[in-house]
C-alpha cells in the first residue's frame, strides 16, 4: 500500500491532532502496531490489544514501547491485567469492527468506552460494503453507551455524505 502512494499515517495523525502530549491511547484491534507506534512515536502511552497473537508478536517485535497484548474485544478487561488508568481515547481503525462477531459488536463498544477517561472518545473508521452498516453501527454505538460527536468519510476530515464509502466516527459516552 506505501508502494502505491497510501497515506499510512492517516488515522494517527487524526488521533494525535485530538490529544496532548503524553496522553493515553487504547488501539483496539491494533494488529501489527502501526497506528499504536506512530502515536507512541508523537509521545503518547500506547497500549495495543488484538486477538490474533501472530500479529502481537510481530507488533512486540516492530514496535518496542507500546504495550501490546492479546486479548478479545468482546472481553476487553485491562483492570484484570493491572492496566488500571484509563484512555483519552480508544482507537478502532482498520475496519476492526467488521471483523469481530455481529453478535459481539455492542459488547466491543461497550467495552471500549468503559475504559475511557472522564473526556475520553471513541474512536472508529471502517468501510461501507463489509456487512455493518453505518445506521446499524450508530445505533449499536448509542445502545452501548456512545453518541456521535463528528462523523467523517475519511481520516483527512472530509464530510460523511450519503454515498460516502468510509465512516470516521468520533464518539463520546452518552453520560
Amino acid at each position: 500500500m506505501a508502494a502505491a502512494g497510501a497515506d499510512l499515517a492517516g488515522e494517527a495523525r487524526f488521533i494525535d491532532a485530538m490529544l496532548a502530549r503524553g496522553s493515553r491511547v487504547l488501539d483496539a484491534g491494533c494488529g501489527a502496531g502501526r497506528v499504536g507506534s506512530l502515536l507512541a512515536s508523537a509521545g503518547h502511552d500506547v497500549v495495543g490489544v488484538d486477538l490474533d497473537p501472530v500479529l502481537v508478536a510481530a507488533a512486540r517485535q516492530d514496535h518496542v514501547g507500546p504495550r501490546w497484548l492479546v486479548g478479545d474485544l468482546a472481553e476487553l478487561d485491562l483492570p484484570a491485567q493491572g492496566i488500571t488508568e484509563g484512555f483519552d481515547v480508544v482507537v478502532c481503525a482498520g475496519n476492526v469492527l467488521t471483523f469481530v462477531a455481529p453478535s459481539t459488536r455492542r459488547e466491543v463498544l461497550r467495552r471500549m468506552c468503559a475504559h475511557l477517561r472522564e473526556g475520553g472518545r471513541v474512536v472508529v473508521g471502517f468501510g461501507a460494503g463489509r456487512g455493518y452498516d453505518f445506521g446499524e453501527f450508530l445505533a449499536d454505538a448509542e445502545v452501548s453507551g456512545l453518541v456521535a460527536d463528528v462523523l467523517l468519510s475519511t481520516w483527512d476530515l472530509r464530510p460523511l455524505a450519503d454515498d460516502s464509502d468510509f465512516l470516521v466516527a468520533v464518539l463520546r459516552p452518552a453520560s
